[in-house]
């Protein structure tokens, strides 16, 4: 159901899910997606473990959970490291459900040491091995994007040579994704929770993004990381708008839940949406609260933010 349709003919059932309580509201387990009413406008991805003292330990019971609270999406940053037998449950389940797979982690990212910036061949052939065993785990859990990260800066070589080491290097990834119609989304992440590393602003990950020139290389617009480093959040958003094909949310200070910090993310959502953006916004944050109350605090934020007011039609 279109979602402006959805709020004029179930306002009752969308206050009671702010109201009643996660389970109450829910009130659909074992339900595929396509058989339940749209929650959310825009498609928000929980984390595993993210809602655990409601679902449990089993992963297959979280997604149960999620897709029960609304969720149409779901992302795992450590897919990758599962057992393969692991990544066709959950893929399985996703598909049951209609959920769609965020981002993984495409490759090994080196927090402290340069990488892909160094132009070294031997770290260069590692990478693009990495990248070829996430064609695989994509396939598998029927993903598009994955993150990749070009590590820490080269104190000894000037910026202008590591940026045309990434480049290539990220060129050379895109040929191996390009056949699979698969997406890398580079993360700027920011100074303070990770000092040193060469990505940080989103003008720099457009630049380099437009020098690939790939629509397999792209950028994940972490919002929390970006009000951290430059803020600006909309127009930045704007200006590398052909570029940006992933976002994800945490709020400013403490990382946690829309609502918790400084960031409006009714405007910010809404103008996402007005954008006319249909992809993925990974829940990239902690929970604000311990235990359950916690967890219906993270629902209860994402229903205040999504329901965001509708620009008037032009007359």
């Amino acid at each position: 159901m279109e979602r402006r349709s959805f709020i004029k003919h179930s306002a009752a059932a969308s206050a009671a899910i702010v109201s009643g309580g996660l389970l109450k509201a829910a009130g659909h387990a074992g339900k595929s997606r396509q058989e339940t009413e749209q929650v959310f406008r825009l498609k928000y991805a929980p984390h595993f473990g993210m809602f655990r003292h409601h679902a449990g330990e089993d992963l297959l019971d979280q997604i149960q959970f999620m897709a029960d609270a609304g969720f149409r999406a779901m992302e795992d940053n450590g897919m990758k490291g599962r057992e393969v037998t692991m990544q066709e449950k959950i893929a399985a389940k996703m598909a049951n459900l209609g959920m769609e797979m965020g981002v993984f982690v495409a490759h090994t990212i080196h927090w402290t040491e340069p990488d892909l910036v160094s132009g070294d061949p031997g770290k260069l052939d590692r990478f693009l091995q990495e990248i070829r065993e996430s064609v695989e785990v994509a396939k598998r859990v029927n993903a598009r994007w994955m993150t990749v990260v070009p590590g820490h800066v080269d104190l000894r070589l000037d910026m202008g040579y590591q940026t045309r080491n990434v480049i290539f290097a990220l060129k050379r990834a895109s040929e191996i994704l390009e056949p699979h119609g698969l997406v890398m989304v580079l993360e700027p992440l920011n100074f303070r929770d990770h000092p040193g590393l060469f990505l940080k602003k989103i003008p720099q990950a457009f630049q380099i993004c437009q020098a690939v020139g790939s629509p397999s290389c792209k950028i994940l617009d972490d919002l929390y990381h970006q009000q951290v480093q430059e803020g600006n959040l909309i127009p930045n958003m704007d200006l590398a708008w052909d570029e940006i094909a992933y976002f994800q949310t945490g709020d400013n200070p403490g990382r946690n839940e829309p609502t918790t910090g400084e960031i409006n993310y009714q405007n910010v959502f809404a103008h996402i949406h007005g954008k006319g953006y249909t992809g993925i916004v990974g829940m990239e944050h902690g929970n604000s609260i311990r235990g359950k109350a916690g967890e219906q605090a993270v629902i209860d934020a994402y229903l205040n933010v999504d329901h965001f007011r509708q620009a008037p039609d032009p007359a």
